[in-house]
């Protein structure tokens, strides 16, 4: 399947078993009516839609394009045809998932985002696809979430489910760790020179220390040398293995520190050695991010899990009032530090509200833009 076959994807809509696009397009427009009116002026889009099998799109709404359009991401896009198209690749998952396919358990379901700027995951960028009760939720980077308002609209080439939200392409790792609020450890990546570096990597497995964590040992973290503090940061990182949060046994994984840690997975819990993962399966540009509650110890790889209470892999640490490694970070966003479902559900991505170009006039821009780079692919 070639890449130009799928690239307007974002736009497809409805209807019956084996219908075509135009009807489609055409019997959900009381949703997708901007899209309707935008694919008007865009054959080519349609045109290459059409050679398009067995995938499902995930179209947003009028009311999820009125509100991208109206947010500092959108402001973006419509200037950038290149990210224009990415975004709307992302929006396409590889394989036919109509509604009853999705589960309680999340499934990280691989999309057409393979350009290693946005994407350096093998086989695509993912999205995290779960019920959430009866709703079927998307979950994207930031943990941003997007809800199928109408699902199994049914095409010759797959099936489409209507969203509530722009999905949000994940960020770098550095970037993810500034909106996340791991101001410790993006100041820490900055001080160890490594931010480039684990930013390039790719299929990437990321246990980010909470800032908490890092307070907890903060006597012992005030005169590490560049080296020390590059040892312990990159034993944090896995790479050639992105382990989700599924798909995550009771195993060890060598680092890029060379030396390997422990999963453990107990009562439902995950545990990297002895520190438990506090927030699953966020995701990122080049992997997966699980954020724990504890500093990993290259010197101590045996430490245990004890579910009674927070350990902490540095003996005789004690904590300190103030996050190590925060001067002159600033954090950008706030998305969710708690693991539930319920807390996932509220995240935000961030996209602030902005004084932008809004309905007709913004799609057909950034309409315009992804027919650009469509006709010159």
């Amino acid at each position: 399947m070639q890449l130009k076959n799928f690239l307007p994807t974002l736009a497809f809509a409805a209807g019956a078993s084996a219908q075509s696009l135009a009807a489609a397009l055409a019997s959900q427009n009381a949703s997708l009516s901007t899209l309707n009116s935008l694919l008007a002026t865009q054959p080519g889009i349609v045109s290459a839609l059409s050679n398009a099998t067995d995938i499902t799109i995930l179209a947003p709404s009028n009311e999820a394009l009125a509100a991208f359009l109206n947010s500092t991401a959108g402001a973006e896009a419509a200037t950038n045809p290149s990210e224009v198209a990415n975004l709307l690749t992302y929006h396409v998952l590889t394989g036919t998932y109509p509604a009853s396919a999705f589960t309680n358990t999340s499934q990280f379901i691989p999309t057409l985002l393979t350009n290693t700027s946005y994407a350096n995951v093998t086989g695509g960028q993912r999205v995290e696809a779960r019920l959430n009760g009866s709703s079927v939720e998307i979950i994207t980077g930031l943990l941003s979430v997007s809800t199928v308002t109408t699902a199994n609209v049914n095409f010759t080439g797959g099936v489409i489910h209507i969203i509530d939200r722009v999905l949000t392409i994940p960020e770098s790792d550095s970037a993810t760790a500034v909106a996340a609020n791991l101001t410790s450890l993006a100041g820490a990546l900055t001080q160890a020179n490594l931010v480039t570096t684990v930013d390039d990597l790719s299929d990437v497995t990321i246990f980010a220390p909470s800032n908490a964590a890092f307070s907890a040992i903060g006597s012992a973290l005030g005169n590490l040398s560049t080296a020390q503090l590059e040892s312990i940061l990159t034993y944090h990182v896995v790479k050639g293995t992105v382990g989700y949060s599924t798909t995550l046994t009771n195993t060890t994984l060598t680092t890029v520190n060379g030396e390997k840690v422990t999963i453990t997975i107990e009562n439902g819990n995950v545990y990297v050695n002895s520190a438990k993962v506090i927030t699953p399966d966020v995701l990122v540009a080049n992997g997966v991010v699980h954020v724990i509650d504890g500093v990993l110890n290259p010197n101590n790889t045996s430490a245990e899990p004890n579910p009674s209470t927070t350990s902490v892999a540095f003996s005789g640490a004690s904590s300190v009032s103030t996050a190590p490694f925060t001067s002159g970070i600033i954090q950008s966003t706030t998305i969710s530090s708690s693991a539930t479902a319920a807390a996932k559900s509220s995240s935000s991505s961030g996209a602030a509200a902005a004084a932008v170009q809004t309905g007709a006039i913004g799609m057909g821009a950034l309409f315009g833009g992804a027919a650009l780079v469509l006709g010159n692919l």
